[in-house]
């Protein structure tokens, strides 16, 4: 067992492969993907002695168990989780050496959604558009792991990081999501905007890579009808009918018709990778819209003249 490749041992409720992401593809309709909380797949991948982009594992909740061929290093962050190799146990959020053909076992989260698993040399499957990263809305890249998947691996870049443990981020018992009003802010009442931005939601199980639903009270409509598609940004709050604010993530749709009441700040996302269901969500916003949005004639004056036609497009599981 001298060739360098991870075989998947149990594939856990969801783990997937992914990078940096794909941006610069939303005009062809595909998403950006990437790794959900950025951050910590980054630190594992330097952890050990990986470059940002190499391609690590992101699992979700219950973790995978995977073999390796070869010696690997490994690095296992993001939520906290116990890690083991042949039933010992192996430190978390630190560079741990597993022997070829040894059972690596990463195991159900004790707080948080998603761990990342980087493996020296990075997962090397075929790119798709420059990225290797699974995207659950388009179907791009790898599709989710199965028992029995063999991933392989690339050479190592260079030595694991002289560290016994980092400092990481513990998940949010509450996620504050700094907001910037808009681009269809105006088609809600200003009642609705008071709401959005004092009323605290809870996380929906419902969520996913490709959005985070909401529960809470419903953001009243100041005009009927939709819009005819548009882009979607990430970080962009939609509001379906039933009035609930769905926050865009990695794999969102690229257009949609449900107005956009707020964009969520960059760097206020990747919190929400590991907020579980029922964690309070709160919108601040960074500055208040002009008193006249909210309002029909205020439609007009912008040149947004409501309109019943368009696409139903909107985030769907």
């Amino acid at each position: 067992m001298t060739d360098r490749a991870l075989v998947v041992v149990r594939a856990g409720a969801l783990t997937t492969v992914q990078d940096l992401g794909r941006p610069g593809h939303a005009h062809l309709g595909v998403p950006r993907s990437g790794a959900l909380d950025g951050p910590a797949a980054a630190l594992m991948n330097r952890l050990v002695g990986n470059p940002p982009e190499a391609a690590v594992l992101e699992t979700t909740l219950n973790g995978c168990d995977l073999r390796p061929r070869s010696a690997v290093t490994v690095a296992v962050g993001g939520a906290p989780c116990p890690v083991s190799v042949d039933g010992r146990p192996a430190p978390w959020g630190a560079p741990v050496h597993v022997p070829a053909g040894a059972l690596l076992s990463v195991g159900t989260a004790v707080s948080g959604v998603r761990a990342y698993v980087a493996v020296s040399g990075g997962v090397t499957v075929e790119p798709v558009l420059g990225s290797r990263s699974t995207d659950l809305l388009s179907g791009l890249g790898p599709p989710p792991l199965t028992a029995g998947t063999v991933l392989p691996l690339g050479k190592p870049y260079g030595l694991p990081a002289r560290v016994d443990v980092v400092p990481q981020p513990s998940p949010p018992a509450e996620l504050v999501l700094r907001v910037t009003p808009g681009p269809r802010d105006d088609w809600f009442t200003a009642a609705a905007w008071r709401t959005f931005t004092t009323h605290t939601y809870r996380v929906s199980s419902a969520s996913n890579r490709i959005g985070l639903r909401t529960e809470g009270p419903a953001l009243e409509r100041a005009i009927g009808g939709e819009l005819p598609s548009e882009g979607m940004v990430l970080g962009a709050v939609q509001v379906p009918p039933d009035g609930s604010p769905v926050v865009f993530l990695a794999d969102h749709p690229t257009t949609g018709g449900y107005p956009v009441i707020a964009v969520v700040h960059p760097k206020d996302l990747p919190t929400t990778a590991q907020a579980t269901p029922g964690t309070p969500v709160r919108f601040v916003p960074t500055c208040t819209p002009p008193g006249a949005r909210g309002t029909a004639q205020s439609l007009v004056f912008r040149g947004h003249t409501p309109q019943g036609r368009g696409e139903r497009r909107s985030f769907s599981s």
